[in-house]
């Protein structure tokens, strides 16, 4: 059986921040893929909690870009002094 595995909060507050605008959007995995220029599985891996990938800042730039938003929009507002 596979573990979770634990990502610092900033990894995880983008990996949810992506999803929700997926989820908002009615995007797929694969749009989201083909958006970053990757392939759905990566976007999967992202997202399962047992196999985890990471977006990375060329990511976060085309996805902001996509959506009309600041790289910025997708950390959080304040840094987490527990990371």
């Amino acid at each position: 059986m596979s573990e979770i595995v634990k990502l610092s909060t900033i990894e995880q507050h983008v990996i949810n921040f992506v999803t929700e605008l997926r989820i908002k959007h009615q995007l797929t995995q694969a749009d989201i893929g083909a958006i970053i220029g990757v392939g759905r599985s990566f976007v999967n891996k992202v997202e399962d909690k047992k196999e985890r990938a990471k977006y990375n800042l060329n990511h976060i730039d085309k996805l902001a870009d996509h959506f009309g938003l600041s790289p910025k929009d997708f950390l959080p507002e304040k840094a987490n002094r527990h990371l």
